[in-house]
């Protein structure tokens, strides 16, 4: 196993480094006759890219994807749908003094360790830079479930204010409207364990907690559980039979809408904490194979706060992790 494709249904294989010509991606199993909004997916990828936000990288890609199959005149074919997106500011010669190096907290040493050799230019594979392709890829799966009527939205929040120089992390909190009752499979294949695996292929991913997370673990059984809406039906007000269905099937969600691992059709909630970058600027403390340890300087352009641009990458891999489940029941649109 590679590790570079995620989803069984609905498949997505990633390629490309962050200094590389390009990154990109090969989806298979995305139905046919889906009519493909462009627009929308520029859209998530201006997200990622982080347009207008104070303290992203100042590295600024087009960031222009180039369809290379499985679509004609804007329309899914069933078949295999590659694309790339052309690395266009990249800055190499930044990391040339890193090459013999390997920075405190980032994936230089264990990439150097599994495979004897490592692209230093920017993080190489292990950069966030490839998680364009996942964007791309998300937005498409959005398009497939906003047909059958699930929308994904997301918030942010950052850490506390820091000196110059430093960065800091924070919390994405998503939210999946829509799902219906019974989404998910028995045991390994429950909804929020495909969601956490998701969730923690995101680079900087250090938690996920689903519903309320650990503030249950204080509370009692007694407050935890999630109680039928039925339950204060006259309490409520409510007058017809089909008003009662349609409200919400239980007065909290303190389980985030799954339970048993499967979905119980109230909206699903989760929130994933990222650790800040690493990186420091200009000095960052680095590691040679000799084992030597001395402060290296930093040329390369790193984001303060990443945790913005992370959002919409949540919601592209909560997308996929969804879809994955629902594909076999969209067949061709």
């Amino acid at each position: 196993m590679s590790g570079n494709t995620f989803g069984n249904n609905f498949r997505l294989t990633t390629f490309g480094e962050s200094h590389g010509v390009s990154v990109g991606g090969v989806i298979d199993g995305c139905p046919a006759s889906l009519r493909l909004d462009f627009n929308a997916i520029d859209a998530e990828l201006a997200r990622r890219r982080g347009d207008g936000i104070e303290g992203t990288t100042e590295r600024k890609e087009a960031d222009r994807v180039e369809w290379q199959s499985g679509i004609v005149d804007g329309v899914t074919l069933g078949t295999p749908i590659a694309f790339i997106v052309r690395n266009s500011d990249a800055r190499s010669e930044d990391y040339y003094n890193l090459k013999d190096w390997q920075r405190a907290g980032h994936a230089d040493y264990t990439y150097q360790e599994k495979y004897g050799i490592r692209d230093h230019r920017g993080g190489g594979r292990a950069s966030a830079r490839e998680t364009v392709a996942r964007v791309v890829a998300g937005a498409i799966a959005k398009q497939l479930l906003a047909s059958a009527g699930i929308s994904i939205v997301s918030e942010w929040s950052a850490g506390q204010d820091v000196s110059e120089g430093d960065t800091v992390g924070g919390v994405v909190r998503c939210t999946i409207f829509g799902v219906k009752p019974g989404v998910g499979e028995p045991v390994f294949d429950r909804l929020n364990a495909r969601l956490a695996y998701a969730m923690f292929s995101i680079p900087s991913v250090v938690s996920l907690e689903m519903g309320i997370g650990k503030e249950a673990a204080a509370m009692t059984g007694n407050d935890y559980a999630d109680r039928w809406n039925d339950c204060a039906k006259e309490a409520s007000g409510v007058d017809s039979e089909s008003e009662f269905h349609n409200s919400p099937l239980t007065l909290s969600n303190h389980c985030g809408g799954i339970q048993g691992g499967i979905s119980n059709g109230m909206p699903v909630e989760f929130t994933v904490g990222f650790h800040p970058v690493v990186t420091q600027i200009p000095l960052t403390q680095c590691r040679n194979g000799a084992g030597e340890v001395q402060m290296i300087e930093i040329k390369g352009r790193h984001d303060r706060c990443h945790v913005s641009r992370a959002a919409v990458v949540v919601e592209a891999m909560a997308a996929l992790a969804l879809i994955d489940f629902l594909t076999p029941n969209f067949s061709n649109l």
